[in-house]
C-alpha cells in the first residue's frame, strides 16, 4: 500500500509541476514591440537658417531629418520627390521661399507638392518672417525681408542672442532657447504667440475666399507678409 500511496503521489506532484510549467510564461515569447517614432523629412531652400532651426528640436516620439539643398520653388519639390523615395517616411515637408522669383514658378512649385502628397511651409518674403512673429505682432502687408535681421536683432540682442543674416545665418541653441521661451508680457512661449499672429494672418486670406480649403490659399505669390512655417511646427511639436 505504501508503494501504490508513494507513486499517487508521486504522479500527483508531476502533474502540479506541470501546471506550473503551464502558468510560467516563456522565456522565448516575443516580448512588447517598442512604438515606430514617425518619421519626417524637411527639405530645405536654405543650406543653414532653415536646417540649423529644425535641427533644434529634442522629439520623443518622431525623428526630424532636415536638408538644405539649396534649390528652390519647383526644382526644391523635384528634389524632395526623389528624397521621398530613398526611405519609408511619415510625413516629407518642403520649405522654401517667395523671395524674387516669378510667381508663377513659386505658386506652381505649391501646386506641383500638393499634388505629390507633399506638404508646403512656404513664407512670403521669407523663413525669417516666422522668426519675427515669435517676438512682432505683425498684421501682413509689405515688410521686405531686408528688413528681418535688424528687427530680429532688436529682440534677440538684449537677451544674449545674435542672428547674423547677412553671412552664416545660423540659428544656434541661444538663438533657439529664445524662440521657444516665455514672452513675459504675454506669459506665453514665443513659439505658441507666432504660432497663433501666423494663423490669423493666414486665414484672412482663405476668409476672404469661403470655397477655398482652409489647409490651401488662392495666390500664394501674392500674400504678403504670410508664412505657414506655423503648420509644419504645430506638428513637430506634438512629438516633444
Amino acid at each position: 500500500m505504501r508503494m501504490k500511496n508513494k507513486t499517487a503521489e508521486q504522479e500527483k506532484e508531476r502533474m502540479a509541476h506541470k501546471e506550473r510549467m503551464r502558468k510560467t510564461p516563456s522565456l522565448n515569447r516575443s516580448m512588447p514591440s517598442i512604438p515606430k517614432k514617425k518619421k519626417i523629412l524637411i527639405v530645405c531652400e536654405g543650406e543653414n537658417t532653415e536646417p540649423s532651426y529644425f535641427r533644434q528640436f529634442r522629439l520623443a516620439t518622431a525623428t526630424v531629418h532636415p536638408v538644405g539643398e539649396g534649390y528652390n520653388t519647383e526644382s526644391l519639390v523635384e528634389r524632395a520627390i526623389l528624397l521621398s523615395r530613398k526611405d519609408k517616411y511619415d510625413e516629407v515637408w518642403c520649405v522654401f521661399d517667395k523671395d524674387d522669383f516669378p510667381n508663377q514658378s513659386f505658386n506652381a512649385a505649391i501646386e506641383n507638392a500638393r499634388k505629390s502628397n507633399l506638404k508646403v511651409a512656404y513664407s512670403n518674403q521669407a523663413f525669417e518672417y516666422w522668426l519675427l512673429l515669435h517676438f512682432e505682432d505683425h498684421q501682413g502687408g509689405p515688410l521686405h525681408r531686408n528688413d528681418y535681421g535688424d528687427k530680429i536683432n532688436k529682440y534677440i540682442t538684449p537677451l544674449g542672442a545674435y542672428y547674423d543674416s547677412d553671412n552664416s545665418k545660423l540659428i544656434d541653441k541661444n538663438f533657439f532657447a529664445i524662440l521657444c521661451g516665455i514672452d513675459k508680457r504675454y506669459a506665453e512661449r514665443r513659439v505658441d504667440l507666432a504660432i497663433k499672429r501666423a494663423r490669423k494672418i493666414y486665414e484672412r486670406y482663405t476668409d476672404d475666399h469661403p470655397a477655398v480649403e482652409k489647409s490651401l490659399s488662392v495666390n500664394p505669390a501674392k500674400e504678403e507678409s504670410s508664412t505657414r512655417v506655423f503648420l509644419l511646427v504645430e506638428e513637430i511639436l506634438k512629438y516633444i
